[in-house]
């Protein structure tokens, strides 16, 4: 995924799809945000379960401080109870350090993940612990941008695709996969357009990617 086929396929999914283009009429088109692939963004991606961005981006920042460079033997040399300081839980030092491991042994091949398929991409990093669906799916999308991903277990696109489809009830996963099949091949760019029209009636904006290194 590029700018040239996001805006492509933006313009193909609003020609066909009355409730995306009025979204994009209301809204606007968010810009393309990509992540680089690679060991900092998983890390910054198990950062960002379950809290909120800012705090992530801060523990990241502060971790990113205490290591200098953001690799997995860096990591690796810190203590529990270093990470614990710089705000990373006891259950996400655990996860961070399996990922490490996985990396610098070569469980983890992350250079050679471009080359897979989504679902092999998918087994390759749900086979961490702590790394599911959602985290592997964002993975997919922000950093190898892959053009038809559609994250089901991502509550703000569950509540998005309710608002901008005007369904009765939030999706949950099953029913939001169903929902995802009438923007195949390019689920990646309606769940941008969702998400951005989600942050939009919240007065929000998409949140500035940080360096990650």
């Amino acid at each position: 995924m590029d700018d040239r086929l996001f805006a492509r396929s933006v313009s193909e999914l609003t020609a066909h799809d009355p409730d995306l283009a009025a979204l994009v009429a209301e809204h606007g088109i968010p810009p393309l945000w990509l992540r680089p692939p690679g060991f900092a963004s998983l890390v910054l991606f198990i950062l960002e379960q379950q809290v909120s961005l800012a705090s992530a981006a801060a523990a990241y920042r502060r971790v990113l401080e205490r290591v200098g460079t953001m690799g997995p033997e860096p990591l690796l040399a810190t203590t529990p109870e270093e990470l614990r300081v710089d705000g990373v839980s006891r259950q996400k030092d655990r996860y961070l350090r399996a990922l490490a491991a996985a990396v610098v042994t070569g469980e983890l091949d992350l250079p050679g993940l471009d080359a897979l398929t989504d679902d092999e991409v998918r087994r390759a990093l749900i086979a961490l612990p702590g790394v599911g669906r959602w985290t592997a799916d964002v993975y997919l999308l922000a950093c190898l941008g892959r053009a038809d991903l559609w994250p089901v277990g991502d509550r703000a696109l569950q509540v998005a695709a309710a608002e901008a489809l005007r369904l009765d009830v939030v999706p949950d996963q099953a029913a939001l996969e169903l929902v995802g099949e009438r923007w195949r091949p390019h689920r990646s760019t309606a769940a941008r357009l969702l998400w951005h029209g989600y942050l939009a009636r919240r007065g929000r904006s998409e949140t500035p990617l940080i360096v990650l290194d």
